[in-house]
């Protein structure tokens, strides 16, 4: 097993936004892994999702927001990869063969990228990577 997490929107959400519901489990989770040294990976659509995400309808305030993504750009122990076109074409393909899920392009790109770097869980909320084998950390218990 990768000693590696992926970080989603909803994940990252619920760091930083202290009234979530799911904000103290991903606390535990966030320091748990980085008690193991466990590297965090995200990505660009990630962060363009977070950032839509923080402004509206969540209604962050705009220095706060940027304090949050300069956070999650910077930290030395964040993998931030940035979406190339052949995973982005990929990710479309997966779409189109998977008509029965709701799934996002920014869902999709994700699967791809923990894929290709032997990722097994993802600090999310977001049922849909249940749905593509992935282990979901957030849930309610």
């Amino acid at each position: 097993m990768t000693n590696k997490i992926f970080i989603d929107t909803s994940g990252w959400a619920n760091l930083f936004i202290a009234t979530d519901s799911y904000h103290e489990q991903a606390k535990q989770w966030f320091q748990h892994k980085r008690q193991q040294n466990q590297a965090m990976v995200t990505t660009n659509y990630v962060v363009i999702e977070l950032v839509a995400l923080l402004n509206s309808p969540l209604r962050v305030p705009r220095p706060q927001l940027f304090k949050y993504v300069e956070a999650v750009r910077t930290a030395p122990y964040i993998n931030l990869i940035y979406i190339e076109p052949t995973i982005d074409s990929a990710a479309w393909e997966l779409l189109k063969t998977r008509e029965d899920k709701a799934w996002s392009l920014v869902d999709s790109t994700s699967f791809i990228v923990m894929q290709q770097l032997g990722i097994k869980e993802a600090l999310t909320t977001d049922h849909h990577f249940e749905q593509a084998g992935f282990i979901r950390l957030l849930k309610s218990e």
